[in-house]
């Protein structure tokens, strides 16, 4: 054979290649998927075939592994049997109409139950949530649970990390969860857990990505969730991670970038619903089961307090879109107000089309936002949004600089409203494992309102007009990086 036969037959075969791609991409790839992500795979393999292909076969599928789906459906079982009859709500006659069926809603996609009869604060101050956290695991008699996307022992956390090692030293049993790949990404990691097994705590990485040791999937699904438990009697959770507020990053200092978060601190029945989170979580990674003596204790009785909670796990272990769908059902629902925190505000289209829906049938919505950003691509995916979400009536206020506002909350009206790990993107309702506590009651709603009037006091809104000055540049830059949102 020639060397001009050759080349022409190794040309036919690629040719035959690039077709078998294509069909077989225009098979797969539409599957299950969102018709926009579907979209944005398809231009990418078609386009730019080996980065597309080789992309697709590392980040395409937005679930986990099925054994880990296999056991967190069992565990929904568990706690959904477990747990028939313990609601007990403060009084469900003051309910909005529409509130039962987002209880239900939540009920069927998460398993957890609304319980009643909790209390709760909000703590704004970064370094106040750490000290509470820390006290709160000095008094610990029994266990501790900690669970962070993020932990990190440095000057700001070492006060934490000293109240764990003084309880594992009186015979507390103290459990730990951190996120493999945030975790390992930020400075100091193998410090941290040189500290942590020194000190005897039982940790545990979630999602490590070790596929010499058999444990992978896709890398960028993450567990975003921020929790302590202690003694199943008190419990925190919110946006806050373990670190310094400046993420001990160089880029971070120079900017003089500092994290504002919003934690809360809950007591009553519902902190059994956040430790069977932890327990869940603790059993996906090491296989011991904790999960049943826990939510044993939803049973227990609690003081009479006026508030009605409800945990939302959402994540890739779970077959719908909890977070989202809770989300939805929130944002049709409102009547008078909605106020949203968030950091990362990469809309899809059903929460675009709800917000613009809101404001017109009359409600005011508001939206806080960061004034700068910390991570480039999601910052201009976010700024893309600003004009439509102007356009349909939404406020939008800026917070100063050189904070990040790294909250992640809103509130309904004047009697609901959620607080938790979840930003408002596509990420948070796909990729990452992330929790959202439910609150009816008007005492919270007006707390979590006081801290929103903060944020209005230190931040400056945002007008159609002065966003329409925008330069070409940032334009083009905001569009690119909205198209790269949809690759999820």
């Amino acid at each position: 054979m020639s060397a001009e036969q050759t080349a022409l037959l190794l040309a036919g075969i690629l040719v035959v290649i690039d077709l078998i791609v294509r069909v077989t991409a225009v098979i797969v790839v539409p599957r299950n998927r969102r018709p926009t992500a579907a979209m944005a795979w398809l231009l990418a393999i078609f386009f730019i075939p080996f980065i597309g292909v080789i992309s697709f076969l590392l980040i395409g599928s937005p679930k986990l592994p099925k054994h880990r789906r296999a056991k967190q459906a069992a565990v929904d079982r568990l706690i959904r049997e477990s747990t028939l009859g313990v609601e007990r709500v403060s009084d469900s006659v003051q309910w909005p109409e529409w509130f039962e069926g987002v209880v239900h809603l939540n009920r069927n996609l998460g398993s957890m139950p609304l319980i009643g009869s909790n209390s709760a604060s909000l703590i704004g101050d970064y370094q106040g949530s750490l000290d509470a956290m820390t006290e709160a695991v000095r008094g610990a008699e029994r266990y501790v649970h900690v669970e962070f996307y993020i932990l990190a022992l440095d000057a700001t956390t070492t006060p934490f990390f000293d109240a764990l090692g003084d309880a594992v030293a009186r015979g507390v049993d103290v459990r730990l969860l951190l996120d493999h790949v945030a975790s390992f990404r930020v400075k100091g990691y193998r410090k941290t857990l040189k500290r942590l097994t020194a000190m005897g705590v039982r940790w545990q990485l979630m999602l490590p990505v070790q596929p010499l040791r058999g444990k992978y999937q896709r890398p960028d699904l993450r567990n975003h969730r921020k929790l302590v438990v202690v003694d199943g009697e008190v419990g925190f959770m919110g946006s806050q991670n373990m670190i310094d507020r400046s993420y001990n990053k160089r880029a971070n200092i120079r900017r003089g970038l500092k994290w504002k978060e919003l934690v809360a601190r809950v007591e009553g029945p519902i902190v059994p619903g956040l430790d069977v989170i932890f327990a869940t979580d603790w059993y996906l990674e090491t296989g011991e089961e904790i999960t049943s003596e826990i939510v044993e204790s939803f049973d227990q009785p609690g003081e009479p307090e006026n508030l009605d909670c409800q945990v939302v796990p959402s994540g890739p272990g779970f077959p719908n879109q909890n977070n989202l769908k809770l989300f939805l059902a929130l944002l049709y629902a409102a009547e008078e107000r909605i106020i949203i925190t968030s950091p990362y505000f990469v809309p899809d289209e059903s929460i675009l089309v709800a917000v613009s829906g809101a404001t017109q049938r009359g409600v005011h919505v508001e939206l806080f936002v960061s004034e700068i950003g910390d991570q480039a691509l999601v910052y201009h995916a976010q700024r893309s949004y600003y004009e439509a979400l102007l356009r349909a009536g939404v406020k939008i206020y800026m917070y100063k600089s050189p904070y990040i506002l790294h909250s992640k909350h809103f509130s309904i009206d004047d009697d609901v409203a959620v607080i938790g790990s979840s930003n408002m993107d596509i990420r948070s309702f796909e990729l990452n494992m992330e929790v959202t506590l439910l609150v009816r009651g008007a005492s919270f709603v007006r707390e979590m309102r006081a801290v929103e009037d903060g944020y209005r006091r230190d931040s400056r809104e945002l007008t159609l007009d002065e966003w329409m000055q925008q330069p070409l540049r940032s334009t083009v830059l905001d569009n690119l990086a909205r198209l790269s949102s949809a690759l999820q």
